[in-house]
């Protein structure tokens, strides 16, 4: 086993555009990162390459494969010794219009559930005694303003975040006094996904959010970090990072 560091935060899905953001703050801010991936290896590896600091790593570990995350649990265990942030940001989605209901397959349906819920679940229960390990640890779980305004990529994914959301409340009940469990619920991101949007559609969404323009990856990964270094007090709590975008 490596020294242990002082930091540890885990962090799935770290390839793409948010959990880059993320991976990168913490790394900054001397958090040893372990990035975990699904299927872009090659994107995966640069952004370790990228990470300022000591002590990162990089797990091929989808959160629906139950082998891989007992392989990773092992992993954590032989070179970190425990976690002090995990943070749930794998997650998967299509667009589908929410009035096409044939368009809306049953594969799809289960897919969703299966990486943004049961694999987040899986995840926790992975790490857990790890967690426990930690210094003031934490659970971040990457939600979504979707949960609240059934606005989102399609139907699936609305509802997939909303049991996120009460994951998070039920867990932050069960895990305290001694893991803090919190979302933090963006709306639209800027990044790769955006780019695939209608920019009409995004127009819309930038005049109904108050404050003028749409959250970046940096915005969701400054929040990240000040719950795990600031916002010790909180727990339980749905976090939004959408400009004030519900209000309107």
């Amino acid at each position: 086993m490596m020294e242990i560091p002082v930091k540890v935060a885990l962090i799935t899905g770290g390839a793409g555009g948010i959990g880059s953001a993320i991976c990168k703050k913490l790394a900054k801010n001397g958090y040893s990162i372990v990035i975990t991936y699904h299927s872009n290896a090659p994107k995966a590896a640069q952004l370790l390459s990228e990470l300022v600091g000591e002590g990162h790593s990089l797990f091929h570990a989808p959160n629906t494969d139950a082998a891989q995350l007992a392989l990773l649990k092992q992993f954590v265990i032989e070179n970190y010794g425990k976690l002090d942030i995990l943070v749930n940001n794998a997650g998967i989605t299509t667009p589908v219009k929410h009035d096409d209901l044939d368009g809306l397959s049953d594969e799809w349906i289960d897919k969703i559930f299966q990486t943004n819920v049961r694999g987040s679940f899986a995840m926790i229960r992975a790490m857990r005694t790890l967690l426990e390990k930690g210094t003031n640890p934490i659970i971040i779980n990457i939600s979504s303003v979707a949960a609240i305004s059934g606005i989102g990529s399609n139907v699936a994914y609305c509802a997939s975040k909303a049991a996120i959301d009460s994951m998070t409340r039920s867990l932050a009940r069960a895990l305290a006094p001694t893991i803090r469990v919190v979302s933090v619920s963006p709306g639209w991101v800027l990044g790769e996904y955006t780019q695939n949007i209608d920019p009409a559609y995004l127009q819309t969404q930038l005049d109904y959010t108050p404050l003028a323009r749409l959250a970046t990856a940096d915005d969701v990964a400054n929040v990240v970090w000040a719950l795990a270094t600031i916002l010790t007090f909180t727990t339980g709590s749905i976090i939004p990072v959408d400009g004030g975008r519900l209000l309107k």
